[in-house]
This record gives C-alpha cells, structure tokens and sequence, in this order.
C-alpha cells in the first residue's frame, strides 16, 4: 500500500512512519518543519523512523532538510518540504503518486499557543486539512484517517468521556479547531462518499515526544536541576497514553477502513487510567531518582481540569488495546531521554 502521512517527521508522525515501513508499505511524508520547535528534533525523528540513524552534520534549516530529503529518499520512502495551506504545491505532489490512503496528523498543536495565535490555527488546523479533502476530491482518494483531539471534549462533567457526549463547548482555539475538522470531515464524507476515521488522541506521550510537552520538559528540568513550572494544586488530570499504544490505534483505523465501506467514524484512543499533575511529577521523580524543584503557579487559561477516555468503541470497533501502564511508559521514556 501507498500511505501520504501529513506531519510524519513529528512526535507521533514518526512513530507511525518507522511502523508502516517495517510492515513493507510505501510512504510519502509532508512535513514543513514547523519554528514550533527546533527543526533538527524533527530531522532526528525522521533519521531514526527510517532507520538512518548516523550521524547527520547540521548547518542551516533550508540546507538540512534538502540534505535530509536527499538522504531519505529511496524505492518505498519519500519526504516532501511541504505546508499543507500551499494546496497548488500540494496538488503536485497528488499528481506524482498513486496514494491509497491518507494519515493526517499535520497540525499546529498546543493549547496555550492557540489562544496567542488563534487565526494562524485556523489556517493549518482547518483550511490545511479542508485542502487535503479537497485534493481527495480531486485524485478519488476514498480513505482518509485524522487525528482529532481529546481537547474538544473541554471541562466535561461526565467521566469518563464518550464519542457520544455533546463537545460544543471547547475552551481554547485548538480544540475549537479540532471540532471543526470533525465536522467538516463529516460533511466530505458526506458529499463525496470519503471513508474517515476521525481519532481523539489522549495525552500521547513517549520517545520523541515534543519538547514542549510536560513530561518532556519537567523530565528535562529536573535533570538539570531547574524549577519547573507546576500550575495549580496538583488535582488536574490526564489520561496519558503511550506512543506505541496510539501507533496501535492508527494502524488498526488503516485496517479497518481497508475493510470497510460507508465508514465515518469518531474514536478515542486513550489509556483509560487517569494520573494526576502530582502523581505524574512523583513518577518521573523516581525514574530520574532525582527530587523535583517547584515553582507553583496558577492555573492557564485553556487548561482542562481532567480527562478521561471510554474507549469501549475502540476495542469492540478495531479491537484497540493499550498496554502500557503509565509507570512502565514514563519508565522507557526516562531511559530514551538519558540516553538520546
């Protein structure tokens, strides 16, 4: 098979580019490399996926990547330079493949970043994503999987979250963005019969997460020794879940849309343990074997206060299992982080 993977040099991106290629698939990957954060997190993240790992001399971004593309290109991998709001260059790229089936995980992510930089994650997150089902339109591209976000469910009172439960009342514009591409993406497989899989990921964490991330950057801090910003009284939480477990998810949607027709579907992927801000700190704590520096701060504006997945849909509809405890995945991502 063909797969186009939007954002396929990123965090998750990465993870699922490494897994279809071991599976003997082809893949096209767009990535634009995004200032969110430093470029070469991603040029590493792409050299490991393809099993590339040596060593990569750095200069300047324009000339690293096209090194990189040069470096990666081969018969079943090939890497496009690309911004999805660019749909002419990316109507070319539709035009040199037979794809059979796109991954789009391409976005402006981050929910304090939305609320600085609300119209710029309208551009990306919504006309971005409407180019692509645009170009599927075009090309007869009939299978579509989009990473969508537990942060549409905003400050749920119902635990845990449901597929079903009302989210018209998101609470940063990143969310707001993600319900939007849950709806738009209904009304493409509506109009032009495209079979999409729209998946909420909880809280994914793991090897090449983003350095933004809490558990990136407290892990980090606290190595070095350095306060980390703790917001609040330690009672908000997360339902964390492992990279490998959300590749799993992704890659049983793939199947089952393969498999079926008439498809729209809404799945969350999570792992169905909630941790809390206090419980998370204490675990990195005793990986790292090292005691955090705090500096309290007050709750930003944006943030949930938890979530919680009910992922009964994603085990009877694609027999999703998530396997990883929370202790054992800030476990292997410690020891990734020590040694990277």
């Amino acid at each position: 098979m063909i797969y186009l993977v939007t954002g396929g040099s990123g965090f998750i991106g990465s993870h699922l580019v490494e897994k279809l290629l071991k599976e003997g698939h082809s893949v096209i990957n767009i990535d634009n490399f995004d200032n969110f954060y430093n470029y070469q997190i991603k040029i590493k993240n792409t050299l490991e996926s393809i099993n590339k790992n040596s060593e990569f001399t750095f200069s300047d971004k324009e000339t690293d990547i096209k090194n990189l593309i040069s470096l990666s290109k081969s018969n079943n991998y090939i890497l496009y330079y690309q911004d999805i709001r660019d749909k002419n260059s990316l109507e070319e790229i539709f035009k040199n493949h037979k794809i059979d089936l796109i991954i789009h995980l391409a976005a402006l992510a981050g929910v304090r970043p939305s609320i600085e930089r609300p119209l710029e994650y309208e551009e990306v997150n919504v006309r971005g994503t409407m180019n692509l089902w645009e170009l599927c339109k075009e090309f007869n591209i009939k299978k579509f999987v989009c990473a969508s976000s537990s942060s549409v469910y905003g400050n749920n009172e119902k635990i845990p979250f449901a597929e079903t439960d009302n989210v018209d009342n998101p609470i940063s514009p990143y969310a707001a963005t993600k319900k939007c591409g849950e709806i738009l993406g209904h009304v493409y497989h509506q109009l032009y019969h495209i079979d999409m899989i729209q998946l909420r990921f909880f809280t994914v964490y793991g090897p090449r997460q983003r350095p933004d991330l809490a558990i990136h950057k407290f892990t980090k801090l606290i190595s070095e020794d350095q306060e980390i910003p703790f917001y609040g009284d330690g009672n908000t939480a997360r339902d964390y879940t492992y990279v490998d477990d959300i590749i799993d998810g992704i890659t049983k949607s793939i199947g089952y849309l393969e498999t079926h027709s008439k498809v729209y579907e809404i799945i969350n992927l999570g792992e169905s343990q909630v941790i809390n801000l206090t419980e998370m700190l204490s675990t990195i704590e005793r990986a790292l074997g090292k005691t955090a520096i705090k500096k309290i701060l007050p709750m930003q504006p944006g943030d949930v206060q938890k979530t919680n997945a009910d992922i009964g849909k994603a085990k009877t509809l694609i027999d999703y299992k998530p396997t990883t405890d929370f202790q054992n995945g800030i476990k292997k991502f410690v020891e990734w982080f020590l040694r990277k």
